[in-house]
This record gives structure tokens, C-alpha cells and sequence, in this order.
């Protein structure tokens, strides 16, 4: 099933496509290849609407984000930025943006990142927040706004909370583009597919994925988020929970007779 999504604001064509399919897996195509997919207002908005949408509908299980046309994504779309120069514009599309990257975080089913020629700024950004990166072997990522004079400040957020602080200043510093296997050595990057796999990989990561427990993947993912910036006394103390509730799940208590009984399991995601 695929469903296109309006654009609202500057934009006059549709800038995001979902298709969902049998197995519960949403593809959410960023559709604006006229400009290599940079994030205007309107796109980021559309954005935002797709993944309610997909963060709402029980059928889904796993999303995967992608970019149509020669790349990801460019970051923001600078040639509007600069045509409103004014402060509220200005403040309202970043706004949009962190608003977009919490969405994703935020969002109860995983977010796979399927990254195919280059993702820049804004679009390293959307990278950072996804949960999983799956990158063409040709791909490239760059936080290139110092070269601009215009520092990489909010890309820098998720970027600095998924490599090391000095891999981060690196790409920050310097503003110029590392390799799909350069990101993979630091980190950034899951899996390296050739162009030709891409696609495929993905498919079987998000089969895979959307195959368990939605209730156990959106406690999981929560979890995760909520833990990693506490202390480690915090972290256990709040984990601890979160897995004694899950205990009392249907699913959990089904998984593990499944697994006794060496069968399959049935998940009723409750």
C-alpha cells in the first residue's frame, strides 16, 4: 500500500511517499531528489506526518527512512533559508527539525536508515537518529556547515551521541566527507552493502526485526533511550524495572514457554 504524503508550507509537490506491506514494514522515501531530498519546511512537516502515521498504525512493526533520486539527504534546504531571511522562519524550521529527530527517536518502532550516495548536515543528522544505518559501500556522510560558517550545531546532538566525542569534533571540525567504511569503523554504520544489495539487506533486516514482539521492540527501544544518559546505578534501578514489567507480559511469559517447549512463538504484541 502506498500513500503519499501532502506537503504543507513552501513546498507544492509531494515530498514524502510511505509504502507499507504484508510483513508490517513502512518505507518512508524522502521524495524531493530535485534537490538531492534537502529538508525544507514543508518536507520536514510531511515527515513528521509520516512517521505519526506509521508510529501509530498497529500494523506496522519496523520503519526503514530512505531518500529517492541519487542520495539520502543534502540537510537543510538552504536556498529557503536564505530566501526568508527572517528570525521566526529561521527559528520555526529548526524547531521543525529537532522536532523530527525526537519523532523518530521517540517513535515506539525501530527506525532503520537505509543511506545511499551521500547524507550531509541535517541528513547526517536524520542518520544519527535513527536506531539502525545500512549504507551503500559508496555512500558518504559529512557534517559539513563549518565550511560554511555555519557549525553543524543541532546535527551535532545525535552525531555526538553515536560516535566518540572525538570522531564527532572530527567531522564537525574538518566539514569534510568520510567514507561509508570509515562510518562503519566508528560506529556510525551497521551494515555495508554494495549498491546492487542494498535493498535487499534491508529487507532482510526489517523482516527480521518485524518478525518479533511489537510490544517487546517498543519497550525495548523506549528502554534504551531513557537509560543511556542516566548514571549506571540510575540505569540498572530503572532497567530493573522496565524488564520485571515486561516479565508480566503475555509475550514475555509466551516467548519463554516457546522456548522451553522448543516451538515457534505467537505473539499477540501484549
Amino acid at each position: 500500500m502506498t500513500q503519499d504524503i501532502d506537503t504543507k508550507g513552501p513546498d507544492i509537490n509531494n515530498s514524502v511517499i510511505i509504502d507499507k506491506n504484508e510483513l508490517g514494514i513502512a518505507y518512508v522515501t524522502i521524495n524531493r531528489a530535485h534537490a538531492y531530498n534537502a529538508l525544507s519546511l514543508g518536507c520536514m512537516q510531511s515527515l513528521l506526518t509520516a512517521f505519526a502515521d506509521c508510529s501509530s498504525d498497529a500494523s506496522v512493526r519496523v520503519i526503514v527512512l530512505a531518500g529517492s533520486g541519487k542520495g539520502f539527504c543534502a540537510g537543510h534546504d538552504l536556498a529557503e533559508m536564505r530566501s526568508h531571511p527572517e528570525r521566526t522562519f529561521q527559528q520555526q524550521t529548526i524547531d521543525t527539525c529537532a522536532t523530527l529527530m525526537l519523532a523518530i527517536t521517540q517513535s515506539p518502532k525501530p527506525v532503520i536508515a537505509k543511506v545511499h550516495g551521500v547524507a550531509t548536515a541535517a541528513g547526517c543528522q536524520l542518520v544519527a537518529s535513527c536506531d539502525l544505518v545500512v549504507a551503500d559501500k559508496r555512500a558518504r556522510f559529512a557534517t559539513p556547515g563549518i565550511n560554511l560558517g555555519l557549525f553543524c550545531s543541532t546535527p551535532m546532538v545525535p552525531l555526538s551521541r553515536n560516535v566518540s566525542k572525538k570522531h564527532a569534533m572530527e567531522m564537525l571540525l574538518l566539514g569534510d566527507f568520510i567514507s561509508a567504511q570509515r562510518a562503519y569503523e566508528m560506529g556510525f554504520v551497521n551494515r555495508l552493502a554494495p549498491a546492487d544489495q542494498l535493498n535487499q539487506l534491508v529487507d532482510e533486516l526489517a523482516a527480521k526485526i518485524a518478525s518479533k514482539s511489537s510490544m517487546t521492540l517498543k519497550t525495548g527501544k523506549q528502554a534504551f533511550y531513557q537509560q543511556i544518559d542516566k548514571n549506571i546505578s540510575e540505569a540498572y534501578d530503572y532497567c530493573g524495572q522496565v524488564m520485571v514489567d515486561n516479565m508480566m507480559t503475555h509475550d514475555a511469559q509466551e516467548g519463554i514457554d516457546a522456548f522451553i517447549a522448543k516451538r515457534d512463538p505467537v505473539w499477540q504484541d501484549k
